[in-house]
């Protein structure tokens, strides 16, 4: 008997207490990272252990993926870097440049808002939405 991995379970139980936002933002990484933690009191790292590898074409693409973790909470902050080389971690959200997962005790509505709004408040930032979850082809890219 095989066994095989049933991604889409996989991804439903990743992203049943999440919210996933899409942010365009023509900055580097670091830079975009550096504004976010500065301005927004968040304390994002690189996180070279969940970095995402997809391999396409017989190419390696790699996503850097920075984590903030809120002390004494049950709240975890990811943010994705979507392109790398031409490739996109969320092909079908081309013109986002990152994603920002929130996984864990989920925000109210109005903290949801008001970080929504934070985001945008920033100098590089021209786009903020929300993502819906069924409307992801490639979810399964995001699963750390």
């Amino acid at each position: 008997m095989k066994l095989k991995i049933d991604n889409e379970l996989l991804a439903e139980e990743f992203f049943e207490d999440t919210l996933l936002l899409g942010i365009m933002a023509s900055l580097e990484s670091h830079q975009f990272v550096w504004q976010v933690n500065q301005s927004l009191r968040f304390d994002f790292r690189i996180n070279n252990e969940i970095e995402i590898q997809l391999t396409k074409k017989n190419r390696n693409y790699f996503f850097s993926v920075f984590e903030f973790q809120e002390p004494h909470k049950a709240l975890c902050y990811y943010l994705y870097k979507n392109q790398y080389d031409g490739e996109y971690l969320l092909p079908e959200f081309k013109h986002l440049d990152y994603l920002w997962l929130i996984k864990g005790d989920l925000p109210s509505k109005e903290d949801e808002l008001a970080l929504i709004n934070d985001i945008r408040s920033l100098p590089a930032v021209q786009l903020v939405i929300e993502l819906n979850n069924e409307k992801i082809k490639n979810k399964q890219h995001l699963i750390l």
